[in-house]
């Protein structure tokens, strides 16, 4: 069996992917252009990406391929419909980030509801030395206690976020497709409105492309929360940044966009330093626990496929 690896440098150079190894002959490419997709795929079985485009263009001439497996939970970046109808089976990885992804979330809404960069900058720059005072109390910041906390989107993330928000206090609402009896569930509008921190855990599908607008955007807490790791597409990015420089959100956290890396010409490129945003790098996903058991899902994904089993199959 031929295994491609397309774009092996995303998943970390701390990480080994020798595990393949025992599965057949593997082929590993640091990162593949657009024009190499095609020729490095004609004679695999098995192709392993993460943030690689395969659509009916590159794929119509890898005649041999069986299985795609994508080390995300996300499958966005594949031609599903082509796929299926070609009977390439198509894998992703659910559940192997909740933890890294869940933390990140609360380490950028703790760290603005704390001004903790203001506060360790004014011990670092020396300010605190030189002053005459034992506490330095500005800018002022807020318990989250009593705040409420809305979250889009209630799957394992969601809900992670969701435990650890009500542990600070928080009064937790939820916008979710299905609602649930276990949370407190809003129409989006609604959560919107009431909502003092925003967090979007969302998958990038039709309906939830540009889900939160400008529109979406005026229904907030003028100075509230809005914090993205979901897909960067969910939201409309333009309208973000202008709700930024208008003061309309008090704090902006994102780490994920739908240009990666972002350009410069990208919306949030002009508010990227800004002390009110924290962008980063779509690292969200990557703590290394994150990775190590993404990738042994995969391998089990493709053990189960050899044995003809069905393992986190959407395809």
């Amino acid at each position: 069996m031929n295994i491609a690896v397309l774009d092996a440098a995303t998943l970390g150079n701390d990480i080994s992917l020798s595990l393949f190894d025992s599965l057949g002959s593997v082929s590993v490419y640091p990162l593949t252009e657009r024009d190499e997709i095609a020729p490095r795929i004609s004679d695999s079985d098995v192709v392993i990406i993460n943030k690689v485009k395969l659509d009916e263009e590159v794929l119509c001439n890898a005649k041999r391929l069986k299985l795609i497996c994508i080390a995300a939970t996300g499958y966005d970046n594949i031609d599903i419909n082509y796929c299926r109808l070609r009977n390439i089976a198509v894998c992703n990885v659910a559940g192997y980030s909740a933890n890294s992804v869940s933390q990140l979330t609360l380490a950028m809404v703790l760290s603005a509801s704390c001004s903790l960069e203001a506060f360790r900058s004014s011990v670092a720059d020396g300010s605190y030395s030189r002053g005459s005072v034992q506490n330095i109390l500005t800018p002022v910041y807020h318990e989250l206690a009593g705040k409420t906390w809305g979250i889009i989107g209630y799957g394992g993330i969601g809900r992670r976020v969701g435990a650890a928000a009500e542990a600070l206090g928080c009064k937790v609402v939820v916008n979710k497709r299905t609602p649930v009896a276990d949370a407190v569930c809003l129409p989006l509008d609604e959560l919107l409105a009431v909502s003092d921190i925003v967090t979007v855990h969302l998958p990038l599908t039709d309906e939830t492309r540009s889900l939160i607008g400008a529109r979406e955007l005026g229904l907030m807490k003028d100075g509230a929360f809005l914090v993205n790791v979901a897909r960067g597409a969910v939201l409309d990015e333009q309208a973000v940044a202008e709700a930024v420089l208008s003061g309309k959100l008090g704090f902006f956290g994102c780490d994920v966009y739908s240009v990666e890396p972002m350009t410069e010409n990208h919306p949030f490129y002009q508010i990227r330093d800004r002390k009110n945003v924290c962008l980063t790098p779509h690292m969200a996903w990557g703590a290394y626990e994150s990775r190590v058991r993404c990738l042994e899902e995969i391998k089990q994904n493709i053990l189960a496929f050899n044995d003809g089993k069905e393992r986190n199959r959407i395809v």
